[in-house]
């Protein structure tokens, strides 16, 4: 009689302890980003979107996977000797895009990150395909005229078109060009969902003037590791970009530059300028990428300069079956939010 009169106590005591536990709503955030929004310094948001993906798709995953796997790794970088729970970050989550209205979806990433860059955080964007990359560079140049552009990448993205789209991921620096060029002769950058060339437009209205205040808002996009491209892309470069072919030679000198002029930095990674042995997990990889390391502390330097909004596009996790990939994401991540907050 004794025994059950303790086991009835027994399962009276559980049940007591069970009703002290309060339950919250599963929410999967990336490892050491759970500060609330108004303490926060940076903020993320994902953007998952990959509809013009040219060779493999998967990348609209890539933010998920990003936040899932993060487990995995620690919140403490040994590389920077800083803690992610030292750290006032809030994760946004993920935008709900329209897959199919490229437009439609760079409007709602543009928005996202409006609402961020105006509430005085830096956003962090985790993609998604390159072209989201547009979206939120209009925010951030809607708000620094005078921004550059980081860009590290195996693919120049300066095409004017791919197969009749001006909207693709082979054309995202080549948009951004064309903001930076089309605002220097006084056209608006809103509502210019369409991909419209904005400096052509600008050079038949402004004449000579016009094309002389171009050609000194040339130079403004830094590119790194680039080893991919059409020709045109190649000598569209030589003549609009700062364009620096396999590996980071030249970047040491940029960022001593940049740091001096405290000017604006719009930093955007493409992970497939790391070499396909090491992230296999993208949608269009070449040979002859960088090392992670290698990365990692070309990252590490960018982030000395006055980075103001900044992105890691490109992972495709189901093509990388062993998540090799997604883990080199995840601690990518975690050093660039680190270095960037200050």
């Amino acid at each position: 009689m004794n025994n059950i009169e303790n086991i009835i106590n027994n399962v009276s005591d559980c049940d007591n302890a069970a009703s002290d536990v309060t339950l919250e709503r599963n929410v999967e955030t990336f490892i050491g980003c759970d500060s609330d929004y108004e303490a926060a310094k940076i903020v993320l948001f994902g953007a998952p979107f990959d509809s013009t993906t040219s060779f493999r798709p998967g990348a609209r995953f890539g933010s998920a996977a990003i936040r899932h796997e993060s487990f995995g790794i620690e919140t403490y970088s040994p590389y920077q000797d800083k803690d992610l729970e030292d750290c006032q970050v809030f994760d946004s989550g993920d935008i709900e895009l329209c897959f199919g209205d490229a437009g439609k979806a760079l409007s709602d990433i543009q928005n996202r990150a409006g609402i961020i860059l105006d509430g005085g955080r830096l956003p962090v964007m985790l993609g998604g395909e390159h072209l989201v990359t547009l979206g939120a560079f209009r925010a951030a140049f809607k708000k620094y005229p005078d921004l550059h552009i980081i860009h590290f990448d195996a693919h120049a993205d300066l095409r004017d078109d791919y197969l009749g789209a001006r909207l693709s991921h082979a054309c995202v620096i080549r948009r951004c060009y064309e903001l930076i060029a089309g605002e220097s002769g006084g056209v608006s950058i809103e509502n210019n969902t369409e991909g419209r060339d904005l400096s052509i437009e600008n050079s038949a209205e402004g004449g000579e003037s016009h094309n002389e205040n171009k050609n000194a808002l040339d130079r403004r996009i830094h590119q790194f590791c680039i080893r991919s491209g059409e020709r045109a892309e190649f000598e569209f470069a030589k003549k609009h970009t700062d364009m620096h072919r396999f590996n980071f030679d030249g970047l040491d000198e940029l960022v001593d530059e940049l740091v001096k002029s405290n000017t604006p930095v719009y930093f955007t990674i493409d992970l497939d300028c790391m070499d396909p042995s090491i992230f296999p997990g993208t949608g269009t990889p070449e040979a002859g990428g960088v090392s992670f390391s290698e990365l990692l502390q070309a990252v590490l330097k960018v982030c000395r300069t006055n980075v103001v909004a900044a992105d890691i596009n490109e992972l495709a996790p189901m093509l990388d079956a062993s998540g090799t990939s997604t883990a080199a994401a995840c601690k990518l991540l975690r050093e660039l939010i680190l270095a960037l907050y200050k």
